[in-house]
């Protein structure tokens, strides 16, 4: 069967089949598109909210046990994942999108940053001043990473990150490049630097408070900096690198959970699991290996802007990213199992602990300042953060679709500009990590563009002779995922109506829909504005030939309302099919 004929056989087929469902749901299928209402504002002036604290432990325990067993347990819950009918976000508009709020601002996706947005990020400035004494205001000894605050001589606060020994630029490196993406794809980030310090420049505030490595509290010595400064890896001109984190404007009051409202924040009426940008956010944290993506890397700062005071919700610490687990190069079994995995237990009690799993066989550290990054390996949709995230449990395809979009936006030389900015001595580890993204990125982009139609962007224009054409943009090939030849099937029909077809047709090569006849029909014979319009609004399905499944993709929906006034089609929203 060549590849015409299976295209036409499949054309008829889709559309038998398609008419078989319309008429056994008429009630569904007939029905006007509803135009959601849109989600009001979260930054009105409200008072602060209760400063709040997350119990590490606690929080283990309950995302570790109590949540993967009321998951296992929430057997609705499971028969909704496997006939796919997992309910969507609850704050889109009417396309499918997330309106800019507290919580996520629209950026690459939805507009291409030019190269010296990227760079920037979220920066303000260009880091402390490291040619002037730092003033040490809090210290951190405990832990397998130790760190301190410092003031710079302009009075900037900042936190001071740094490498672990042996694996210099690692964390680093990985937290101010990861921190650049996540802000270019619209999360709320703090300003990152690498920097480049003396530390001779190293001054010891009065009464700085130190938890030791026995957890006692006490204030710090210049004995205890002495010791600090030892274990820290220096370069052959005595400098010390680091990552400075600059203090977030406001007042903290705790991190944001990624289950439920806070209560006590009035702007805060959508349940965080519901929310589409923390659900895709599971497809962006296994874009770039975040695997900490627990509540208490993420901060709520209560800040003023325009005359009001309202919570705005970052996500912090990218330290754990990439290669990097902070502490040292990332481990191989990471992003294949939680650190408890029900699953991985049971596996290995079967097969009394020989079998082998495919991430064993992977190679360790191959340059120190990366860790370990694989892609070969990589399939968004098994990935798993370090403990489970409800968050993440209740990602729909639709959410995985919007944040693979977000993902494909961003341009190789976006990307290399990013990863400069990690400040890399090696260009060898500099262009393997820029390999590394750009192959797990086009793993997202065709695992989400070949299970739903990437149809994107769609509007309406007009020739020099006024002819109306339905446009849209192929996001496989934008991309570069496919070639610039495609097919697409499209179906036109009236709402309300009986389903009935009434233009169908297949284009090849190109992507614009005539709507001439529409036009037409609609507009052409009005001569009084009591005229009544054939319909209320106009639905089109479109759809597109995937050539290496040779079959057909789900069809997407837009819904035109025809404006009598105007004389043209706006468009009114957009349906996908997962």
């Amino acid at each position: 069967m060549n590849h015409r004929f299976q295209k036409k056989f499949s054309l008829c087929t889709f559309w038998v089949v398609l008419s078989l469902l319309t008429l056994s749901t008429s009630c569904s299928k007939t029905k006007l598109f509803t135009v959601p209402q849109s989600v009001p504002a979260d930054t009105l002036n409200v008072p602060s909210p209760e400063a709040i604290k997350i119990h590490t432990y606690g929080e283990y325990f309950d995302k570790q046990v109590t949540l993967q067993l009321e998951e296992a347990l929430d057997f609705s819950r499971q028969i909704q994942n496997l006939a796919g009918t997992r309910p969507e976000a609850d704050n889109l508009d009417a396309f499918g999108e997330v309106s800019n709020s507290s919580w996520f601002t629209n950026r690459n996706g939805m507009k291409k940053m030019s190269l010296s947005e990227i760079r920037q990020g979220p920066n303000s400035g260009e880091g402390p001043d490291t040619l002037h004494a730092w003033i040490i205001t809090r210290a951190k000894a405990e832990g397998v990473t130790p760190g301190f605050s410092i003031r710079d001589q302009k009075g900037e606060n900042y936190v001071i990150k740094f490498d672990p020994l042996g694996y210099p630029e690692l964390a680093s490196g990985a937290e101010v490049v990861s921190t650049k993406l996540f802000y270019a794809m619209g999360y709320n980030t703090p300003e990152n630097y690498v920097v480049y310090f003396n530390p001779r420049i190293l001054k010891l505030g009065e009464k700085v408070s130190l938890t030791d490595k026995k957890g006692r509290k006490r204030y710090m010595t210049e004995e205890d900096l002495q010791i600090l400064l030892d274990g820290i890896e220096k370069l052959p001109d005595g400098r010390i690198r680091a990552m400075a984190s600059k203090y977030l404007g406001g007042k903290p009051i705790g991190p944001f959970k990624y289950k439920g409202i806070r209560k006590d924040d009035l702007n805060d009426f959508i349940r965080h699991e519901d929310r589409r940008e923390l659900r895709g956010l599971r497809i962006i944290a296994a874009w770039l290996n975040h695997f900490d993506t627990k509540d208490g890397n993420s901060l709520d700062m209560f800040v003023s802007e325009k005359g009001n005071n309202f919570v705005r919700h970052y996500l912090i610490d990218f330290g754990a990213t990439l290669g990097s687990a902070s502490h040292g190069p990332n481990h191989l079994w990471r992003e294949h199992q939680y650190d408890i995995d029900p699953g991985v237990l049971t596996t290995n009690i079967l097969t009394l602990g020989l079998y082998v799993r495919p991430w064993e066989k992977q190679p360790g550290v191959i340059y120190p300042s990366v860790g370990v990054f694989v892609s070969n390996l990589f399939n968004p949709m098994t990935y798993k953060p370090q403990v489970p995230n409800p968050a993440f449990q209740s990602m729909t395809m639709s959410d995985g679709f919007w944040a693979a979009k977000i993902v494909m936006s961003f341009s190789d030389e976006q990307l290399e500009t990013i990863i400069k900015e990690g400040q890399y001595s090696n260009p060898q580890a500099e262009f393997f990590l820029l390999n590394i993204i750009r192959e797990r990125r086009d793993i997202i982009g065709r695992y989400f563009f070949s299970r739903m139609t990437p149809l994107d962007n769609f509007k309406v224009s007009y020739d020099a002779e006024r002819k109306p054409f339905l446009e849209f943009k192929d996001l496989a090939i934008t991309s570069g995922l496919q070639d610039s030849e495609a097919t697409y099937q499209f179906q036109i029909s009236y709402l309300p109506g009986d389903g009935k077809v009434i233009e169908e047709g297949e284009i090849d090569g190109y992507t614009s829909i005539p709507l001439l006849n529409l036009q037409r029909t609609f507009f052409s014979q009005i001569k009084g504005q009591d005229k009544k319009l054939p319909a209320e609004q106009i639905h089109i399905q479109i759809r597109n030939w995937k050539p290496d499944q040779k079959s057909w993709n789900k069809p997407v929906s837009v819904y035109l309302f025809p404006d009598k006034d105007s004389r043209k089609f706006k468009i009114i929203g957009i349906k996908r099919e997962s």
